[in-house]
């Protein structure tokens, strides 16, 4: 059975959700060169970056009966995949896990306690996101909900690209500092909760 091309994401979510695998094949090939692209990137190995993809993938499908996105489904993937590089340079270095961007996947399923506790996060974080100052709250959420580039954000705003990268620079920083003690208490306790997927 052949499905039109121009299925949304969604779309394409409810019918794999179905089994179909036609449909979990046409969602693969949208990203998976993309999220290989991002992967790689990072981790500076193909053969690591290509894994980080095909894990991500692979396991969307065994919880295909459960997932829901509440957002869209490339900021679901974008997410898992810089979850499973943040732990594989944590691996390489040998050194604790910690949540370098802050951007949280957004899904709901049959939720275990590890995942209320990152809907916890992540209501803090938007709380936290909320209280910044005007303008840099502006130009993270451009670069984080929007996804433009710090090019498009300076366009945008008429400010230089250099502006927008302080005003990212400073909210990340103002975020981790803020977050630092509940991450400390809850990341450690489950490591692999982004990976729920696993």
């Amino acid at each position: 059975m052949e499905l039109s091309k121009n299925l949304s994401d969604e779309e394409l979510i409810l019918l794999i959700a179905k089994n179909n695998a036609i449909a979990f094949k046409m969602l693969y090939n949208r990203y998976w060169k993309k999220m290989l692209t991002k992967a790689y990137t990072q981790l500076q190995s193909y053969t690591i970056a290509e894994e980080v993809v095909q894990d991500a993938f692979i396991n969307l499908w065994k919880r295909r009966h459960t997932i829901t996105l509440k957002y869209t489904f490339h900021t679901y993937i974008a997410s898992v995949i810089r979850y499973e590089v943040m732990t594989q340079l944590a691996k390489k270095n040998k050194q604790p896990l910690y949540i370098d961007d802050l951007e949280i996947p957004a899904v709901a399923d049959n939720a275990t306690q590890q995942w209320l506790e990152f809907d916890e996060l992540r209501s803090q974080i938007e709380s936290l996101v909320d209280s910044l100052p005007d303008k840099c709250r502006l130009v993270f959420k451009l670069s984080r909900d929007k996804g433009l580039s710090d090019k498009q954000i300076a366009e945008n705003l008429a400010i230089s690209p250099k502006t927008v990268e302080a005003h990212i620079s400073k909210a990340l920083k103002i975020l981790r500092l803020s977050l630092n003690n509940f991450i400390c208490l809850t990341l450690f306790s489950c490591t692999i909760v982004y990976l729920a997927l696993r």
